[in-house]
């Protein structure tokens, strides 16, 4: 039986090129190696000082964490002892570059004649864009340096500018042929490589998944992979990142409080709205009465403020013509409206102007009853590397709408509890956290509603103050990094009366 073999080449600055090998502790005790790929990525992500790596991007559905030096199955949450050891060195592919017409190779260069060169066109190596990585040939392109004191210099291409780089791959796979007179090169392979020389980087498609939606469809990719290859021209399908939603697993002991927050967990039930004040003596706090109104439209019955209230539902014990202006932000209203409007809403002693959304007294919502928990996590979050994180989990059952929701006595659903969301373990962090906890105990954080996203109708829907729910990645725009994110959810928090006063005001 014959069977084909390879050579391959790796980057002097990936693992095999400086002699690292990592290992699993198997049942017997003994240390097996992972295959070089996973290697190299694991120890990539060493090398960037990443507290953990997911494997499940390259087939693998294992977590290595650098802390405890362990790995971690996603499915049974065993764990494994691993190791990194040196070990020796791959040879680096070294020579002389040559301005000889022909691509032989010099007299120094270790390789064997005609079995591989490393062509490389001024601006980065065959067969990838510029700053890009070809799985086609295992090769980063861009100019990549050797290290001092270690040469790889292989034959300049007649022509080309550039000098030969630190890689190589396997002659046949650009079109280098061994012939009867050393090595050559097809008139269609050496038209790509002028294409390069010029600056003209290989098109990417790109594939989300293979088996489901994704930018390009996966047949269409194929189509053209396939199109772009008979044509002579390079084609690398790569992935996006993949969605991370999740930490690595935390056990208990790892779990911690949050300093200078008490509990760790808080709980909501349902609320009754203040009794003993009629809307009429509610709104007598935030009211003053206007004589002679503005000529101008009341913004709730589109009215003129000099006319009745042109409001037609069930009647407030109101005259229709009394006019009234907001104490804070002075717009005028007819006081009929701002009766109508107040009983149409919470009931809770609270008004917000139907104008500018300035709030008087306790804005509070119909958010269901439900728990939030939150806590620290030793992992650290994209864009916050100084730092732990502050994990919240809201859980909110399915159950019976009040008569405070769109349909008393109506069920609703509760989707995705529990719900996880990620904060920087920070000073403004915290902060966002500490109103947070006011939010949720005036039911701010949710509603009952429809859903933007799947348009199913009495279900619980977040509330307008976002959170981040991807833990180590921004794909759909949930996660981090994000600088502007803290700075935005205290805007929204702000917008729902709920500032740093807020929080002198529940202590008090």
């Amino acid at each position: 039986t014959i069977r084909p073999v390879r050579r391959s080449y790796y980057d002097p600055s990936s693992a095999p090129g400086k002699g690292v090998v990592w290992e699993w502790e198997n049942d017997s005790g003994t240390w097996t190696p992972y295959d070089m790929d996973v290697g190299i990525t694991i120890q990539r992500a060493y090398e960037k000082q990443h507290p953990w790596v997911d494997l499940s991007a390259i087939g693998f559905c294992y977590v290595i964490d650098f802390a405890t030096m362990g790995q971690i199955n996603r499915q049974t949450q065993r764990k494994r002892r691993v190791r990194r050891r040196l070990d020796m060195v791959y040879p680096l592919v070294s020579g002389t570059p040559t301005s000889s017409a022909s691509p032989s190779p010099s007299p120094g260069c270790s390789l064997p004649p005609g079995e591989s060169r490393c062509l490389r066109a001024g601006r980065g190596c065959l067969g990838a864009g510029r700053g890009s990585f070809s799985p086609l040939l295992g090769a980063r392109s861009g100019p990549v340096s050797p290290e001092p004191g270690r040469t790889s210099a292989l034959p300049k291409l007649p022509g080309l500018g550039g000098s030969a780089g630190p890689l190589a791959f396997p002659a046949g796979a650009w079109g280098l042929q061994r012939g009867r007179g050393g090595s050559c090169i097809s008139m269609k392979r050496l038209r790509l490589l002028f294409l390069l020389e010029a600056g003209v980087g290989v098109p990417t498609v790109p594939v989300k998944n293979l088996t489901g939606s994704s930018p390009v469809n996966p047949a269409l990719a194929g189509i053209t992979g396939i199109l772009m290859s008979a044509a002579g021209l390079p084609v690398c399908l790569t992935r996006p990142p993949k969605l991370v939603l999740h930490p690595p697993p935390v056990s208990k002991s790892e779990i911690q409080s949050i300093p200078g927050i008490s509990h760790t967990c808080r709980k909501t039930t349902k609320k009754q709205a203040k009794k003993g004040k009629t809307p009429e003596e509610v709104l007598k706090k935030y009211l003053q009465k206007v004589r002679h109104p503005p000529d101008e439209d009341c913004t709730i019955c589109m009215e003129r403020l000099s006319a009745p209230s042109g409001y037609k539902g069930p009647q407030p014990a109101v005259k229709p013509d009394l006019v009234g202006k907001l104490v804070k932000c002075s717009h005028v209203f007819h006081l009929h409206c701002l009766v109508a409007m107040y009983n149409n809403g919470n009931k809770d002693g609270s008004l917000q102007c139907p104008t500018c959304k300035t709030i008087y007294g306790v804005k509070t919502g119909t958010q269901p009853p439900g728990k939030m928990e939150y806590h620290i996590i030793p992992h650290a979050l994209p864009g916050h590397a100084d730092c732990k994180t502050i994990r919240i989990i809201y859980n909110i059952p399915p159950g019976v709408q009040g008569p405070e929701h769109p349909n008393p006595g109506k069920s609703f659903t509760a989707r995705g509890f529990p719900r996880h969301c990620y904060l920087p373990d920070s000073e403004k962090g915290r902060k966002v956290l500490r109103l947070l906890l006011v939010a949720w105990d005036r039911r701010l954080i949710f509603a009952i509603g429809t859903s933007s996203t799947t348009g199913e109708s009495d279900t619980v829907i977040w509330n307008e103050i976002h959170h981040k729910t991807e833990f180590g990645s921004n794909l759909t725009g949930h996660g981090y990094p994000d600088i502007n994110y803290l700075d935005n959810v205290l805007a929204e928090l702000a917008a729902q009366g709920i500032t740093e006063e807020s929080l002198a005001h529940e202590k008090d």
